[in-house]
């Protein structure tokens, strides 16, 4: 009876043991990570810009002027849709520089949109480092209503993801083979 109920209490022990280390070392892990919000998105960013880049290069440039439909924006024109929305949300709340659209045209070559959509995203990564962090959850006007710097760099990403999306349609309906993706 004694080596019994020694066991089942020295068993008791254990599992509380171990999950009380497990906890722990899952804990360390968790806390030790030091990445922010900033590093994250910063860290996506990249790998976005690389993604989105990639999709642009597959595209031969005689195929740029491309529209799955006529209501639909040409493979262009989805490229710089995004430049132009990278451009309003990171100037605008992230900057104290009154942001004004530019009414250009388009780039005339394949080579010079690649540039001008690396330019881009290069633009917006340093000003999204230099944003102190603590800044990103101050609230901004925006004209979905009030948000946080934070869901304004959220929104950032997620309007790049939307139409790189469409863009992937486009290169499908041209059975033009995709790029690995790189979004991690």
């Amino acid at each position: 009876m004694f080596i019994k109920r020694y066991f089942s209490i020295a068993m008791i022990n254990s599992r509380k043991t171990l999950l009380l280390l497990g906890t722990l070392f899952f804990s360390t892990l968790l806390f030790s990570q030091k990445t922010t919000p900033k590093e994250a998105f910063l860290e996506k960013w990249e790998n976005s810009k690389n993604y989105l880049i990639a999709i642009a290069e597959a595209m031969p440039e005689e195929a740029y002027d491309f529209k799955p439909t006529e209501r639909q924006m040409s493979f262009k024109e989805q490229l710089m849709h995004i430049k132009g929305n990278m451009d309003w949300l990171s100037n605008t709340y992230f900057t104290d520089t009154k942001y004004k659209r530019d009414k250009k045209d388009p780039p005339g070559t394949k080579a010079e949109m690649v540039a001008l959509m690396k330019e881009a995203f290069n633009n917006s990564l340093a000003i999204i480092k230099d944003t102190p962090d603590a800044t990103l959850t101050e609230t901004v006007d925006f004209f979905a209503g009030p948000k946080s710097k934070l869901q304004i760099l959220n929104l950032l990403q997620d309007h790049v993801t939307h139409h790189r999306g469409q863009l992937v349609v486009y290169l499908n309906l041209k059975e033009i083979d995709l790029p690995r993706y790189s979004g991690w």
